[in-house]
C-alpha cells in the first residue's frame, strides 16, 4: 500500500512538473489561420492577442508575413526558413503543395507586423536585438506591450539589457492612472540623460494634474537638462580642439614657409589637397589590388602624401618663387594664379565632383561618454597625429643641423650666407617641408571629409589667421592660435551662428593685431627689429 501511495505520488510530481515546465502558449492551426487569413480588423486583433503571448514560432509566422514570405494551402500557413519550406505550427519540412497561395498583407497590416516584430524583439536571443526593441518602448511607450516588457524584464539576464527594460517600463507607466506608478516613473526616468525622455517627460508634464507628481517630473527634467547641457558644451570643446588640430597641420608648413620666406603662398591650399589626392590613390589600389590590408592604406598614404606635395611645392619654388623673393605682392598673385592652375588640374584628371576617401575600420566608430556626447575616433586619431606632427617638427626645428640652417635664414639671412649656408638650397628644402606638412594636413582632412578641387579654399584664410595671430615663425604660438581659434569659433557657432561666428573671430584678430603686431610670441633675434 505504502508502495502504491509513494508511486502514485511520484507520478503526480511528474505530471506538475512538466504541467509547470510546459510552454504557457503554443501557435496553434486555428491562430495561424486566423493570423494569415481574413478581413484586415480580425487579422490585426489576432496578431495582438498573439503578440501578448508569443513563442518562437509566432514569431517566424509574423517575421514571415512581414517580408512576404508566407503561404497557405489547405488551411495550413506555410513560411520559407532557409530555402526550406515548413509547417508554421508543427515545423516540419513540406513540399510545396500545387494549390498553395500567398499570404497578402496591405499597407495597415504592414504596419501592425512591424510594430509586433519590434515587440517580440524583446524576447530575441540577440543582445542587440533586445536593447534595441527596449530603446523603441523607451521613444514611443506603448501600454498595450507592458505586460509582455514584464515578462521580458523577469527573464533577463544582462545586466544592460535590464536597465534599459526597466526604463522602458518607467516610461509606459508614465501614462498610468496611478499617480504614485506615475511618480516613480518620472523619478527613474530622470537617470535616462537622453533628449528623448526630455520630450517624454515635457509631454507627460503638460498632461498632469498631481502635484506631487508633477514636482518630480520637473525635477527629472532639470537633472536631464543639466547632464544634457554638460554633453554640449564638452561635445563643443571636443569639437573646437579636433577643428584646432586640423588648422594647426595646415598652419604648421605655412608658418615655415611664410616665416622663412616671407612668401604670402596663396597655393597652400592646393598642396594640402595634393595631399589629399594621393590618399585617394592610395586607397583606390588597396581596394583594387590589396583588398585583404585595406585596413592599412593609411600607413602608405601618409608618405605618399607628404612626398607628393613636397615635390609640387619644390617645383613650385625653384620655378617661380626664387625669382621673387622681396616682391610679396608680385608672389601673392603668382602663388594665387598657380592655385587656380592646381584646381582646374585636378578637375582635369580627377573630374569636379568630390571623391570618397573611407575611414579604415578602426578608425570607424567612438567612445560614448555621455548620452549626447560621442568622441569619434577618427577625430581622436587626427588630434593625435596633429600633436605627433608638431612635436616631430619641433625636434627637427631644434635638433637637426637642417634646423639650425632654417633658424639662422629665418633670423638673418645674409648673416647666415656669409657664413656659408646656401640660403637658396635651405628655402626649397624648407619650402618643400612646409608644402609635405600640407600634404599630411590634407591626408587627415580626407579622412573627416570628402575630397574636392576646392578642398584648401575653405583653410587657407583661416590658416594665415594661425600663423599671423600666433607669431611667424613660432610653432609654439601657431598651437596657441590653432586650438584658441578652434575652440572660440565653436562656441561662437553655438550662440551666434557659423556665419556670424566667423565675422566675429576675424574682428577679434584684427582687434588682437592691432594691439600687438608681433602676435602671441614675438620673433627673437635682430631681425624682429629690421
Amino acid at each position: 500500500m505504502n508502495v502504491f501511495k509513494f508511486l502514485v505520488s511520484g507520478l503526480l510530481i511528474c505530471c506538475l512538473s512538466a504541467a509547470a515546465l510546459a510552454p504557457v502558449y503554443a501557435l496553434t492551426v486555428e491562430e495561424a489561420r486566423n493570423l494569415a487569413t481574413g478581413e484586415t480588423e480580425s487579422r490585426i486583433t489576432a496578431l495582438t492577442k498573439a503578440v501578448e503571448a508569443a513563442d518562437e514560432k509566432t514569431f517566424a509566422l509574423i517575421k514571415a508575413m512581414s517580408e512576404d514570405s508566407a503561404k497557405i494551402a489547405a488551411g495550413r500557413v506555410l513560411i520559407m526558413q532557409d530555402d526550406k519550406l515548413i509547417d508554421a505550427v508543427t515545423g516540419a519540412v513540406v513540399a510545396l503543395p500545387s494549390d498553395a497561395e500567398d499570404v497578402v498583407s496591405n499597407n495597415r497590416l504592414r504596419g501592425e507586423l512591424e510594430s509586433a516584430i519590434a515587440a517580440l524583439k524583446l524576447f530575441s536571443t540577440n543582445v542587440q536585438d533586445r536593447m534595441e526593441a527596449a530603446s523603441s518602448l523607451l521613444k514611443e511607450p506603448d501600454p498595450g506591450r507592458l505586460a509582455m516588457l514584464e515578462r521580458a524584464l523577469a527573464k533577463e539576464t544582462d545586466a544592460e539589457v535590464k536597465a534599459k527594460f526597466l526604463l522602458a517600463q518607467a516610461a509606459v507607466r508614465l501614462g498610468s492612472q496611478d499617480a504614485q506608478l506615475r511618480k516613480d516613473a518620472a523619478i527613474m526616468l530622470g537617470a535616462n540623460h537622453t533628449p528623448e525622455t526630455v520630450l517624454l517627460l515635457n509631454q507627460r508634464l503638460s498632461d498632469e494634474t498631481d502635484p506631487l507628481v508633477k514636482s518630480a517630473i520637473e525635477k527629472s527634467l532639470r537633472e536631464i537638462e543639466s547632464s544634457l547641457k554638460l554633453g554640449e558644451n564638452l561635445g563643443a570643446l571636443f569639437t573646437g580642439i579636433s577643428l584646432g588640430s586640423i588648422l594647426l597641420l595646415v598652419a604648421l608648413g605655412l608658418a615655415i614657409t611664410y616665416g622663412l620666406m616671407g612668401v604670402i603662398n596663396m597655393a597652400h591650399g592646393e598642396l594640402m589637397m595634393i595631399g589629399a589626392y594621393a590618399t585617394y590613390l592610395v586607397q583606390a589600389l588597396f581596394q583594387k589590388y590589396l583588398p585583404h590590408f585595406f585596413d592599412w592604406y593609411l600607413l602608405l598614404a601618409l608618405p605618399v602624401a607628404f612626398l607628393a606635395s613636397a615635390i609640387v611645392g619644390a617645383i613650385l619654388e625653384r620655378l617661380v618663387l626664387k625669382h621673387l623673393y622681396g616682391r610679396p605682392l608680385e608672389t601673392l598673385l603668382a602663388t594665387w594664379g598657380i592655385s587656380l592652375i592646381l584646381i582646374q588640374a585636378v578637375r582635369t584628371l580627377f573630374g569636379a565632383q568630390n571623391v570618397g576617401v573611407e575611414n579604415p575600420s578602426w578608425m570607424s566608430g567612438g567612445i560614448q561618454l555621455l548620452p549626447n556626447l560621442i568622441l569619434p575616433y577618427n577625430r581622436l586619431v587626427i588630434i593625435a597625429f596633429a600633436a605627433f606632427v608638431l612635436l616631430a617638427m619641433a625636434a627637427l626645428i631644434s635638433k637637426t643641423r637642417l634646423g639650425l640652417f632654417v633658424r639662422a635664414v629665418t633670423q638673418n639671412r645674409p648673416i647666415a650666407a656669409c657664413m656659408g649656408v646656401n640660403t637658396a638650397r635651405i628655402d626649397t628644402m624648407a619650402f618643400a617641408l612646409g608644402s609635405g606638412i600640407a600634404g599630411l594636413a590634407g591626408a587627415a582632412l580626407s579622412q573627416v571629409g570628402n575630397v574636392g578641387p576646392d578642398l584648401g579654399q575653405g583653410y587657407i584664410v583661416d590658416s594665415f589667421m594661425v600663423v599671423v595671430l600666433g607669431g611667424v615663425g613660432q610653432l609654439a604660438g601657431s598651437v596657441y592660435a590653432a586650438l584658441g581659434l578652434g575652440v572660440l569659433n565653436k562656441f561662437l557657432e553655438g550662440i551666434a551662428g557659423a556665419v556670424l561666428a566667423k565675422i566675429m573671430v576675424l574682428v577679434f584678430i584684427v582687434i588682437f593685431i592691432q594691439k600687438r603686431p608681433q602676435g602671441i610670441f614675438a620673433l627673437k633675434g635682430r631681425s624682429a627689429e629690421a
